[in-house]
């Protein structure tokens, strides 16, 4: 049972959290600053002007110059050998034009001042050209709310984009990410045409639907569950009910591994559909997870192998069930969201597991893609990693989806868990471990392999001004550009019920792709607005004060957090949602407010209509909440 860019201008350069080029203060011997020369030319300041060009200004007060200007070049500290702009006159504030700069590209400069002493250098400032993009962006423009856009036919499913995505998975593959998910779509209207929907993108933004990746299910599934009821003494099930969820894609080798969850939908007992008229005293069959391969994802041809994975039981033949309210779980672990890792060491693990018991990781062979052995049940079907709640008498605990990653620059892995109903409520919780088989600890140290509650919540139910916001916000996927080293954040959302007047708005599931930050200290913090591909273009430090809207992502179930105001004032304090001093460093893209640090960047405000560029931030508060954060837009 599953619950599931105006004028291009030139900016001092900010430098994300995840900063390529840095340097250090620049530290002159005896010989290159002669004890003669008392002042040193001060820091210089860059003003924007055009796209090839940058105003320097900087401050000294020396009478004994005989030459100053700035030198600048696209290595780190410039000298008089490199790019140099002598500025006449001996006025304390020299300014100079340097022209004839590439877009795009960063530079480093200093001023200078030589005295008959010598020459010394001020410290280098660092700057980059405006990437012409941003004054030409144009933003997505598919709608959220689709059914309003005629695009819920079959006939229409090349306008989708991401209309329709549940459970997506998300693997590159050549010059395009794939992303294949489960069966859902807004009527169903799927229905009858394949399984495992798939859609690729080059951009992460335009995405083409592309087909079904399994036309009809193996036949090894009927067969291997009639063989198991024949050991119990069952009666065959003719035409067993299937369901098509989850699967992960990851590439291993030269080879692509699409895992897939099918689960049986009839009762054990009679083998009957799962009906309320056909209720037996039994729960429903057990899912098998399956294994396909490809060389290719362009070529959508798969190589099915066969089982991985079953549910498993230490019940015995003792699958009765009260009535249809007891939910105490005739499976210990249940056989449907798989993920696929990697790990650090070349072990290949495959995580799986929803409500039940807990998540389980299961060892693989890397040759096969799968266990060693399945002989005893369940000690062989995993070993459990995280659970809910520290109980084996309660079997129905909301967590599942497990998404596995290791990032090797923290040395962590990182287990992605959705809790809770997945219409409404759906949220997604991230704990991490040193080790794959855990134990896994949350932000705040409680250990969620033991059965601890999970925080902190870093996707939940939400809603800025201007929208009717989006809840059902989980099962995700967790990916890395290979090409930027970016994290990226992928799953479904929905919107609220009746929304725009329709009744039916919460079956509207729209792909969700968003960017991931990390923390100073190691977490993993998902930007609050959607990925649109934005010009990288950094933010200044004279663009951060204003008006913001601030969401602190505090679990509350089947709730919409909704935003509050926050103003970071021009003389540097703040008021409102947040409060204390505030400072931007735009070497490291971080605000920091009071104590509390924020991962800053540009994004697309999807609320505004028009949809345009603004600056978000995320981080989490010393109680482990994800903070979310959108600069508003100015009144017309």
């Amino acid at each position: 049972m599953y619950h599931k860019k105006l004028l291009p201008l030139l900016f001092l350069v900010a430098i994300a959290c995840s900063q390529e080029e840095k340097m250090s203060p620049i530290t002159l011997d005896p010989v290159d600053q002669p004890p003669a020369i008392t002042t040193a030319p001060g820091a210089l300041t860059v003003t924007g002007l055009t796209l090839l060009t940058a105003r320097l200004t900087a401050t000294f007060d020396a009478t004994d110059a005989t030459a100053r200007g700035f030198c600048y070049a696209t290595a780190d500290a410039p000298t008089l050998a490199d790019n140099v702009i002598t500025v006449p006159g001996a006025t304390p504030t020299f300014t100079a034009l340097i022209e004839n700069l590439q877009p795009n590209t960063l530079y480093f400069a200093r001023s200078y001042i030589t005295t008959p002493a010598g020459t010394t250098y001020g410290p280098v400032e660092i700057f980059r050209t405006i990437d012409p993009g941003l004054d030409t962006f144009v933003p997505p423009a598919y709608a959220d709310d689709y059914s309003q856009e005629g695009l819920t036919p079959w006939s229409e499913r090349a306008r989708w984009n991401l209309a329709n995505v549940h459970d997506p998975t998300v693997e590159k593959c050549g010059d395009y990410y794939y992303m294949y998910g489960t069966d859902a779509s807004y009527g169903n209207v799927h229905v009858g045409r394949g399984h495992f929907p798939y859609r690729r993108s080059r951009d992460l933004v335009n995405w083409e639907f592309v087909g079904m990746a399994m036309p009809d299910p193996p036949a090894w599934i009927k067969d291997s569950l009639n063989a198991i009821r024949a050991r119990l003494s069952l009666a065959p099930i003719a035409n067993p009910l299937y369901g098509y969820w989850a699967p992960v894609v990851r590439k291993t080798g030269d080879k692509y591994r699409m895992y897939y969850s099918i689960p049986v939908d009839n009762y054990i007992a009679s083998g009957l559909p799962n009906t309320t008229a056909n209720f037996d005293n039994s729960w429903t069959e057990r899912a098998f997870i399956g294994l396909m391969e490809t060389d290719d994802l362009a070529s959508n041809q798969w190589t099915d192998k066969g089982m991985v994975v079953r549910s498993s039981t230490d019940r015995g033949t003792n699958w009765s069930r009260a009535s249809l309210s007891n939910w105490s779980a005739y499976f210990k672990w249940n056989a449907i969201d798989p993920s696929l890792l990697v790990a650090a060491d070349g072990a290949h693990w495959l995580l799986y597991g929803s409500w039940h018991s807990g998540i389980v990781a299961l060892p693989l062979d890397p040759a096969t893609g799968k266990p060693a052995t399945l002989d005893n049940e369940p000690d062989d079907y995993g070993i459990r990693v995280a659970r809910r709640q520290n109980s084996d008498a309660n079997r129905w605990q909301a967590q599942e989806a497990p998404e596995i990653i290791y990032n090797p620059e923290t040395g962590y892995y990182y287990l992605f868990l959705a809790y809770d109903e997945l219409s409404v409520a759906y949220n997604t919780r991230v704990c991490r471990s040193t080790t794959i088989e855990g134990p896994y600890l949350g932000y705040n140290g409680a250990n969620i392999t033991a059965g601890a509650d999970c925080f902190p919540v870093i996707t939940h139910p939400y809603r800025f001004n201007n929208h009717p916001g989006w809840v059902g916000f989980s099962h995700c996927c967790v990916f890395r550009d290979p090409d930027t080293g970016d994290w990226y954040y992928a799953s479904q959302a929905r919107l609220p019920a009746n929304t725009n007047g329709n009744a039916n708005s919460n079956a509207i599931m729209m792909g969700h792709v968003r960017s991931i930050r990390w923390t100073a200290d190691g977490w993993p913090v998902v930007m609050p607005e959607r990925y649109a591909g934005l010009p990288r273009v950094p933010v200044l430090a004279s663009e951060i004060a204003g008006t913001w809207e601030n969401i602190t992502l505090g679990y509350s179930y089947q709730n919409q957090r909704t935003s509050t105001a926050l103003t970071l004032n021009p003389d540097g304090t703040a008021a409102g949602a947040l409060s204390g001093a505030w400072t931007y460093d735009p070497v490291t893209a971080t605000l920091t407010i009071g104590a509390q640090q924020l991962c800053i960047q540009r994004e697309l405000d999807w609320e505004a209509a028009p949809r345009v560029p603004t600056i978000v931030y995320a981080g989490i508060n010393a109680a482990g909440q994800s903070l979310w954060g959108k600069k508003s837009q100015p009144s017309n």
